[in-house]
């Protein structure tokens, strides 16, 4: 994980987009603007449901990389791939990368340190809303996981 010193956030996907609103948090840090993405709520939804899910991993392990982001885009749309973020960066173009902030998943399944990463770092810079959003589906994955876990 990268350092959060300087102001800088430690997700590669977090980085300003040129021309995007910002607003002051701290002293001199400035940060994106970020409006929760709805369709990535119920996506995730979706794969807690079916039981896509990871429950224990290394997220610096398995967070996609520009690599395998890169390799998802050329067989998925960006749809598909908005749908793996819960924060859409406001001001930023539609179909680029800097469009979409909050990984939550491997672009496979959800990981439950994936939504926790993208909590702590949405209440460290104080994106309540994504914080929240996070917040119930590490809370909607829990409940479910652990009953999944009462019925066997």
């Amino acid at each position: 994980m990268r350092s959060l010193a300087r102001g800088k956030p430690h997700d590669r996907h977090a980085a300003v987009p040129a021309q995007s609103p910002t607003r002051r948090v701290g002293e001199n840090a400035r940060v994106p603007a970020y409006t929760v993405n709805e369709d990535a709520v119920r996506h995730a939804k979706r794969l807690i449901d079916a039981r896509q899910y990871v429950l224990r991993s290394r997220w610096q392990d398995v967070q996609p990389r520009a690599r395998e982001q890169n390799a998802f885009l050329k067989t998925h749309s960006w749809e598909e791939y908005a749908a793996w973020h819960l924060g859409l960066t406001e001001g930023a173009p539609e179909e680029t990368k800097a469009r979409y902030a909050f990984v939550y998943g491997d672009l496979r399944r959800l990981h439950r340190m994936g939504l926790i990463a993208c909590h702590y770092r949405a209440a460290e810079w104080r994106h309540k809303e994504i914080e929240l959003a996070a917040h119930e589906l590490l809370q909607y994955l829990d409940r479910k996981s652990a009953a999944r876990r009462g019925a066997s």
